[in-house]
């Protein structure tokens, strides 16, 4: 999965991580906000890495945490998603907005392939001092560079440069920061 092979999404080893993940999520998310010392621990035992300084808004969700490595002073707020089949790599200071999807995991375009639950994954990587807006998607297999802001509501289907603020569906360069 990790390699980005086309693998059977369905075979039992991989339903149960996703049912730990889901367990452990399902706790996160229904502590109470003062128990941020708790929500912690939590994201502690299931991110891959993270920074010392971090925050995550309730609720999150992610399929298996492991391949989730957030930098230092990190903050995502409410609904955060990430299907992370594949890694997926935060810088520092990256900032992220409500409603926010990352997605990792490919499926065949063709139907009866896709029937039978095989699927593959594209790594996503996010540098550092990137903001991303409110219920924006990041794609499979995108990388963005140090110093962008993505605007609310983009679809970001391909790479972007550093020092850019992108916008739109698909998302494309709006202006140079």
């Amino acid at each position: 999965m990790l390699s980005g092979e086309v693998y059977d999404a369905v075979n039992p080893r991989f339903i149960e991580m996703l049912m730990t993940t889901r367990d452990k999520l399902w706790e996160f998310n229904n502590l109470r906000p003062y128990e941020m010392d708790k929500m912690k621990d939590i994201l502690r035992g299931l991110l891959g890495s993270h920074g010392k300084n971090f925050h995550v808004n309730q609720p999150f969700r992610c399929d298996y945490g492991c391949n989730i490595h957030i930098g230092e002073n990190f903050f995502a707020n409410f609904n955060l998603t990430i299907l992370d089949e594949a890694e997926v790599r935060i810088g520092d200071n990256c900032f992220i907005g409500p409603n926010v999807s990352i997605f990792t995991a490919c499926h065949p375009l063709d139907a009866a392939s896709r029937d039978t639950g095989v699927e593959w994954a594209e790594p996503v990587t996010i540098g550092d001092s990137v903001w991303i807006g409110g219920n924006a998607t990041i794609l499979p297999g995108v990388t963005i560079g140090d110093n962008v802001v993505i605007g609310a509501g983009s679809v970001v289907t391909r790479n972007i440069p550093s020092g850019v603020v992108v916008g739109g569906n698909p998302a494309r360069i709006i202006k140079k920061v």
